[in-house]
């Protein structure tokens, strides 16, 4: 079981997230999914890019220095890693916003710049789960522009309840988080990011 834990946490991992959410977005029947196959390959180029390549470099980067720890178990090496991923993923809103392409990209990305400030601010005095926070940030992206769209993607929303609820089962077996930073990872998570797409 441990074992299906961890690869359940490496599957859903935050850096990997922001690609996997938008093939999902991409094959969601919302509006932007019929945009052609280049455009759609750029716009997650251009995502993956800035939020998983960027980061791990970054990360790699911070680890050369000797009293880094890669597990990110003490609040200033978490404080650090955060503070280059809300810089990378500000990098992807801004390519994203040099080219003609839905707005709504950019304000997902946007919106993503403020959980992670929200959660390196808590991250000041307390841990909360940043697996679950990327999760809920991604349903409410779904829930969000469905409301939006009046359009009900029901396969996406229902493969993103099973992972969250997959994913935080999983961190609480490796006890990398207890129930209150799971939940209020996710329910952080989901608030910013469906507020700031559904008013924004």
């Amino acid at each position: 079981m441990k074992k299906a834990a961890q690869i359940l946490s490496i599957l859903f991992h935050p850096v990997l997230l922001p690609t996997l959410g938008f093939v999902l977005l991409f094959n969601s029947g919302f509006y932007f999914s019929f945009l052609s196959w280049e455009a759609q390959r750029y716009v997650l180029l251009v995502v993956f890019f800035t939020t998983a390549v960027l980061p791990l470099i970054g990360v790699a980067l911070l680890a050369l220095r000797s009293n880094f720890d890669l597990s990110l178990k003490k609040n200033n090496d978490r404080i650090m890693a955060l503070f280059f991923t809300g810089i990378f993923y500000y990098l992807g809103f801004l390519l994203l916003g040099r080219i003609k392409a839905f707005p709504i990209f950019k304000v997902i990305l946007l919106a993503s710049v403020l959980v992670i400030i929200a959660i390196l601010l808590l991250s000041l005095k307390w841990k909360i789960s940043a697996h679950m926070a990327a999760l809920g940030s991604l349903t409410g992206v779904v829930f969000a522009i469905a409301f939006r769209t009046g359009i009900n993607p029901f396969i996406p929303i229902l493969v993103l309840i099973l992972a969250s609820g997959l994913t935080g089962t999983s961190r609480l077996m490796l006890e990398k988080n207890n129930l209150p930073q799971i939940a209020t990872g996710y329910i952080l998570g989901f608030l910013i990011v469906y507020l700031t797409i559904f008013f924004v």
